[in-house]
């Protein structure tokens, strides 16, 4: 079975994926995060200990690189 990543890892691992991309990327947080599941863009496999969403790594890498696609795309135009 996979490792699942609790908000705040998604988070770093989504900053750490941008900042690879663009050093000029802006960090990723805990709340948008959460903005991510709210819109459907990262699904939520289970709770840890603490009752925490737990993430997939390969969701969190493409909600990461969704929302990573659509602001490039409303900043060229």
């Amino acid at each position: 079975m996979s490792q699942l990543y609790n908000g705040a890892q998604a988070a770093v691992l989504a900053t750490e994926w941008r900042r690879t991309i663009s050093a000029t990327a802006a960090a990723v947080t805990r709340p948008a995060i959460c903005n991510w599941v709210s819109r459907g863009h990262l699904k939520i496999h289970g709770l840890d200990d603490h009752g925490r969403p737990l993430y997939h790594l390969r969701d969190i890498a493409l909600a990461e690189k969704a929302t990573r696609d659509r602001a490039l795309r409303l900043v060229a135009h």
